[in-house]
């Protein structure tokens, strides 16, 4: 073999290598970004399961307190406003989740046989569980939002992502008043 067809060579073996890294880079951003955006989703279903145990509850104080129509309302429209709303829209959502569960439950204790009433407390153990698994999935897609995101920040993956047209992503920040958890006791 002569000096030109082994420099041909190596040429076409480092355009391949390049290629195969291109790819691989690729996919693995496309991954990451797919996997942050089903995380999401998981929270955006959780946040909408805990608005249905909060409806609950307002039913259950209902009965016991002229309850606001006012509060349903409330519900129906954050329920609404989950659909495809991004981190910001979903930390504003949250915070007010919060703030009218601790209105529903600063009612009900004034009534001491709601604070024992079974189905008052299924709900707010129901409550609770579901703020351990929105704060699941918000740890697990700030991870892997993170790692994304990086990638973003790195050469020579920086260029790949540019290149395909993919940009950094928010995460889910807390607030201060979202870091403590609704208080979903009676005492």
């Amino acid at each position: 073999m002569d000096i030109l067809t082994v420099v041909l060579l190596l040429i076409l073996i480092l355009i391949i290598i390049l290629i195969a890294y291109f790819f691989s880079t690729y996919n693995r951003l496309k991954s990451l970004r797919n996997a942050g955006d089903a995380t999401l989703s998981q929270a955006r279903v959780a946040m909408k399961k805990r608005l249905d145990m909060i409806e609950q509850l307002v039913e259950s104080v209902k009965s016991y307190a002229k309850f606001e129509q006012d509060t349903l309302t409330k519900i129906t429209g954050m329920r609404a406003s989950l659909g495809k709303a991004g981190p910001n829209e979903l930390n504003k959502v949250d915070s007010e989740m919060k703030g009218l569960l601790g209105n529903i439950i600063a009612v009900a204790e004034n009534y001491p046989a709601l604070k024992t009433s079974e189905t008052v407390t299924v709900t707010m153990n129901a409550i609770k569980d579901i703020e351990d698994e929105i704060a699941r999935h918000r740890y697990t897609y700030n991870n892997i939002i993170q790692e994304y995101n990086t990638m973003l920040d790195t050469i020579p993956s920086k260029y790949i992502g540019r290149s395909v047209g993919l940009s950094k992503k928010e995460y889910l920040d807390f607030f201060d008043e979202e870091l403590k958890k609704p208080v979903v006791s009676w005492g």
